[in-house]
């Protein structure tokens, strides 16, 4: 399951929470400490983020929990809000890709926007207060049974695809990681990535800075679901891969894999 702890239920309008930057092990170890520790610890947090993170952009993952009843009446309507948004050039938000669930968490629905850092996203949400896609967006509401919000971050080594069309079914992997074992994830996942890379590019890979912290999601894109079977019984067979999902596997708490299809208006798909 994605990160619940910015959970805003269909019935709320209360406003988003501004981004901050997600604290390392380290950092809490230094909490009841001096004001120069505490001020170090901040110092080496912004590191860690510069080490991993493009710090490009920042994606905001939001998912929508539908009413099963609902569902053909909330595409519709999804797709008047997130087509309005992409097209809004004063915005400057990006609609990356929008899937529904098809074995997995059943009807959810997951959006992912791409924003110009932390402060396009301040100036996205204060353009969008009040304004005509906040009406848009209400159309939404009587369809929802919850909806989930969380902004990440890009791993530096794998940046998100552009818009494509090459058909097929998406998979949505997501990992819930100890305290403190990001760095050590990126560092395992960056040496094994290029065993996987001989056999399919991923679209993805992000983790949390605001939400359930501690958290990591890559996308996958495959023609078919027999076809993803083969390519993942073919990358183990590639020295190094085994010992990636070994070491990765240690380090987080639990894991979660999502089939998807794509919208009509996803601009991934």
């Amino acid at each position: 399951m994605l990160a619940r702890s910015v959970t805003k239920s269909f019935k709320s309008g209360g406003a988003f929470a501004a981004p901050f930057a997600a604290r390392t092990i380290s950092v809490q170890s230094l909490l009841h400490g001096s004001p120069e520790a505490k001020a170090a610890g901040d110092v080496a947090t912004q590191h860690h983020s510069k080490l991993i993170g493009r710090g490009k952009y920042l994606h905001g993952f939001e998912i929508h929990r539908v009413k099963p009843d609902r569902v053909v009446e909330y595409r519709k309507a999804a797709e008047a809000y997130y087509t309005g948004l992409r097209d809004d050039d004063e915005l400057h938000v990006k609609l990356s890709g929008s899937f529904e669930v098809v074995v997995g968490e059943q009807d959810t629905f997951y959006h992912i926007l791409e924003y110009e850092n932390h402060a396009g996203f301040d100036g996205t949400w204060a353009k969008l207060l009040n304004s005509e896609h906040t009406h848009a967006f209400d159309a939404l509401r009587p369809f929802l049974h919850s909806r989930t919000t969380q902004l990440t971050q890009e791993f530096a080594f794998l940046p998100t695809s552009p818009p494509r069309s090459e058909g097929g079914i998406f998979e949505l992997r997501s990992y819930q990681l100890n305290p403190g074992a990001l760095l050590e994830w990126e560092m395992t996942w960056r040496r094994g990535i290029d065993a996987r890379k001989k056999f399919v590019q991923p679209v993805g890979a992000w983790y949390a800075q605001v939400g359930r912290l501690h958290q990591v999601h890559h996308l996958w894109q495959y023609p078919d679901l027999h076809t993803r079977k083969e390519m993942r019984e073919r990358a183990w067979q590639i020295d190094g891969w085994a010992d990636t999902v070994h070491k990765t596997a240690q380090l987080a708490k639990y894991m979660d894999s999502y089939l998807m299809v794509p919208l009509s208006f996803s601009p991934l798909k």
